[in-house]
């Protein structure tokens, strides 16, 4: 099946504007999946993930301290970063793709939703809104029963027990990703982190505060958000960027 020309065009704009990063100093990390919610696929009429690149530069340290302010509208997204072992094939198949993975990890995306998602070279040439990824210790093994919590202050404001129901079975997304890169002169490679999609609708997380995503036998990462949103984007976002 050849590849939507939307999405074509936008990970060729990522691609260079991944590029501009490395050429300033950034290193590679790897890359990070979006829109791949049943919700957001029909929305923007899609047969696939969207797939946005992970660079030095984006990561922090689980509890670091991040200014929220200037931000349009601020998203945290709980999500399992995959962490590959080998290189994943542009033909691969699900459990091939899910073979490459050598461990996994727990992560938080904060995203800003500066602008309506309608246009998906745009949303691909923004880098899918991505601004920060924070991820937690390194474990071999994925939990057979997976749960995610996400706390606000210490409370929970936020759980599944389903979390592959919004972003696909992980090796059939880690192929299509393999897959959309192939397609644009990139791929998935050893060493590379892929987060997965948001196992929870994002999270608006204008009002700031202490924040925790918690998967027991995955892990738990955090981040203290300060400030606010500058204001609000007419379009929602489709359920379960």
């Amino acid at each position: 099946m050849s590849l939507d020309p939307r999405i074509a065009a936008g990970t060729t704009r990522m691609l260079a504007r991944r590029a501009a990063a490395l050429a300033a100093g950034a290193e590679s990390l790897g890359w990070k999946l979006g829109f791949g919610a049943p919700a957001a696929l029909s929305t923007l009429g899609t047969d696939r993930p969207l797939v946005g690149c992970l660079t030095s530069d984006r990561l922090l340290a689980s509890d670091s301290s991040v200014p929220v302010s200037g931000w349009t509208k601020p998203l945290l997204e709980a999500e399992v970063a995959a962490h590959l072992g080998s290189p994943v094939a542009s033909t691969a198949s699900a459990s091939e793709a899910l073979a490459a993975v050598s461990a996994w990890s727990v992560a938080i995306e904060l995203a800003d939703l500066s602008f309506a998602p309608a246009d998906i070279e745009e949303v691909l040439g923004g880098n899918i809104y991505h601004r920060h990824v924070l991820l937690g210790p390194v474990v071999p093994l994925l939990p057979e029963d997976l749960s995610f919590s996400v706390l606000r202050d210490g409370v929970a404001v936020a759980s599944t027990s389903t979390p592959f129901e919004l972003t696909g079975s992980l090796g059939s997304i880690l192929a299509s990703a393999a897959s959309t890169l192939a397609a644009c002169g990139a791929g998935l490679g050893a060493g590379d982190v892929v987060i997965t999609g948001s196992v929870v609708p994002p999270i608006d997380v204008s009002g700031g505060g202490s924040w925790s995503v918690v998967a027991p036998g995955l892990g738990e990462v955090g981040v203290e958000l300060v400030g606010g949103g500058s204001s609000a984007v007419a379009e929602a976002l489709p359920p379960g960027r």
